[in-house]
């Protein structure tokens, strides 16, 4: 099983801990920024040079317009000083002595379009950047995920934290936004800094002290919200699930004919009213401590307005000057209030940062050697199992134990057995979708393991009884057989024809190219047998030297099931295949048919071989017979 690096230690301890991070685990998930950063930069240079100059800009603004607004109510006292009345507005226009006044309003109008104006076009810039990196991100993920191994899928931990990444891709881009405010914010917070040192230094450390109750309160419940959502992610798997299960046209048939409907909203809202009576109880302890740790920095604001009036008063300051410090300070105030939290939110996002950035240092187990041998084209003498034994993770028992057996080059071998025999993780070895936990397979003499993966896996078609319906075109359903082929219509065209898919597409309204599956408004939907057909002639789209087919013909009658294998073994004259059916008619075709039973070998021959010795395969036979007179 893929394991994560070293460096994950913190993770684990907050796994171990139930979710609930430590105040040192908060802090050190603050190194998850620097990647967090560079992955926005490589997004797009430009745009993040350009949003961040914006920013840069808008910071300053702030301060310059409260300065300005100082000098307008100056001007205006001193023009009420003068003891000159205005008889009018034109004339006193006409008289220059509004000039500077007028002047300005003028700039503090023009400052205020302006900021405006770059706040409209910084977030215009942050969707734009947010878009762009939620889908590089996104693709990112679906690439790291076609690395790991498919034991990997397996296991429910990796379920939840494949879950939690997925859903970061799409939810941490506020953080984005968060992060360069927060750089925006702090140099208003200088600049404002800078205009109250001049008048009353000791003011900024009255707001600091104030203003971190509030702070340590937020970071100890955004710490708890974290933990709430982490420890709640099987829980949200399940809630997803569940509410697929009720309104999806994959289960409509069942929900209907066995009135799931009340169970499965049963189901939800038990889940659903847990998670809720969970979040509710934290925001309430929330709500109630935030409004009395934020009371403290509302009180020293009042202290500091207090001692700035009675300065007016005094005469030390301006009107203008009141105003500006006054505004100075509320604006401090809610910038620093604003940092502090946004500091403690920024923590609180880089802990789910986290789960994407582990998600993508899992690394898979099953991969091609440094120095990987070309898989041999052709295939000269075949494949040897070698006292192959598999065991899936966390299993008491083994899928398969002691296996002894060739699959010859040009051979159509049959796989039989009863449900849970192993014939399906045979095939997946074979396929080296897992690698054997004892023993090793050999392909023309060389251990599986020494080929290159991409040439061993390309080799190989295969189609499994669980096959994927795509909800694309009928030809893109069977070009995805060889990606690098889509566009090859005449290929596709003869992978149907082989199949005996192609009566099925031509019936459809626009043919190869029709929509099919119910999920989409155009789609066209399919009977079992019609996506089978589809799915074998995507097998069938492959140069494959190996061809395997892992019942997938369950949905078809006898007579259907019987032309398609023997239409398979014509065009296998010289391929390796193997074929696993429950139906000993279309088997016994086969060159060869393995027993398998509880994960061994059991017995090997042809089907009259099988029958003269009697044993399960003759058991099994005469009671599927039985089931025909």
């Amino acid at each position: 099983m893929a394991t994560p690096h070293d460096n994950d230690n913190a993770r684990r301890t907050v796994k171990d801990n139930g979710g609930k991070p430590s105040l040192r685990e908060r802090f050190n998930a603050l190194r998850n920024l620097p990647p967090f950063l560079k992955q926005i930069w490589q997004t797009s240079p430009a745009l993040t040079v350009i949003t961040l100059g914006l920013r840069l800009i808008r910071a300053l603004l702030p301060v310059i317009t409260l300065y300005v607004g100082k000098l307008i109510i100056d001007e205006a006292v001193r023009l009420v000083g003068t003891g000159h009345g205005f008889g009018s507005l034109p004339q006193a226009w006409a008289g220059g002595q509004l000039d500077t006044l007028l002047a300005l309003l003028a700039l503090e109008f023009g400052l205020a379009i302006g900021s405006d104006l770059l706040g409209r076009v910084v977030s215009y810039g942050d969707s734009l950047l947010s878009e762009l990196f939620t889908n590089v991100t996104s693709v990112r993920l679906m690439e790291h995920a076609a690395t790991l191994d498919l034991e990997d899928f397996e296991d429910p931990d990796l379920q939840d934290k494949l879950d939690r990444a997925r859903r970061q891709t799409m939810g941490r881009m506020s953080l984005m936004s968060q992060l360069f405010g927060q750089v925006q914010d702090t140099i208003t917070v200088i600049s404002f800094a800078i205009g109250l040192l001049v008048y009353a230094p000791w003011l900024i450390l009255l707001l600091a002290v104030a203003l971190i109750p509030a702070f340590v309160g937020e970071a100890h419940f955004n710490a708890l919200g974290y933990s709430l959502n982490y420890a709640w992610t099987p829980e949200r798997r399940q809630l997803e699930y569940v509410r697929q299960m009720g309104a999806s046209v994959e289960t409509a048939k069942e929900v209907k004919i066995f009135n799931l409907h009340r169970f499965l909203i049963a189901k939800y809202r038990e889940l659903a009213d847990k998670f809720f009576k969970a979040n509710r109880a934290l925001a309430r302890r929330r709500a109630f401590w935030g409004t009395v740790l934020a009371g403290l920095g509302t009180l020293g604001y009042y202290i500091a307005y207090g001692y700035i009036a009675w300065r007016t008063v005094s005469g030390d300051f301006s009107i203008g000057d009141l105003t500006f410090l006054a505004g100075s300070f509320r604006r401090l105030r809610q910038l620093l209030e604003g940092l502090l939290v946004g500091f403690s939110q920024v923590a609180s996002q880089a802990l789910y940062l986290d789960d994407l950035f582990s998600f993508f240092e899992i690394k898979p187990e099953i991969v091609s050697p440094a120095d990987p041998v070309a898989v041999p084209k052709p295939i000269q003498r075949g494949f040897v199992f070698e006292n192959v034994g598999f065991r899936y993770p966390d299993a008491e028992r083994w899928a398969l134990r002691g296996l002894n057996f060739e699959l010859k080059a040009g051979e159509v071998l049959a796989l039989v057995g009863e449900n849970g025999a192993g014939k399906t993780t045979l095939v997946k070895l074979l396929a080296r979708l897992y690698d054997p936990d004892e023993g090793r397979i050999l392909l023309d003499g060389r251990d599986l393991r020494d080929y290159d993966l991409d040439q061993v896996r390309s080799s190989i078609g295969v189609i499994f009884q669980d096959f994927v319906r795509y909800h694309l075109t009928a030809g893109e359903n069977i070009g995805v057989g060889q990606i690098d082929a889509m566009d090859d219509a005449e290929r596709i065209r003869e992978a149907a024809r082989r199949a005996m898919a192609d009566e099925v597409i031509e019936s459809l309204p626009r043919g190869y190219d029709q929509l099919i599956g119910r999920r989409f408004k155009t789609g066209v939907d399919l009977s079992g047998g019609q996506w089978q057909k589809i799915a074998i002639a995507r097998a069938y789209m492959r140069d494959a030297q190996v061809m395997i087919l892992d019942e997938p013909t369950a949905a078809l009658d006898a007579r259907a099931e019987f032309e398609v294998f023997q239409r398979f073994k014509e065009l296998s004259r010289e391929t390796t295949a193997v074929l696993i059916s429950h139906r000993f008619s279309s088997v016994r075709m086969a060159d060869r048919i393995l027993v398998l039973a509880e994960g061994r070998l059991e017995a090997s021959g042809t089907h009259e071989e099988l029958l003269s010795q009697g044993g399960r395969y003759a058991e099994l036979f005469e009671l599927q017979a039985a089931g025909y007179r």
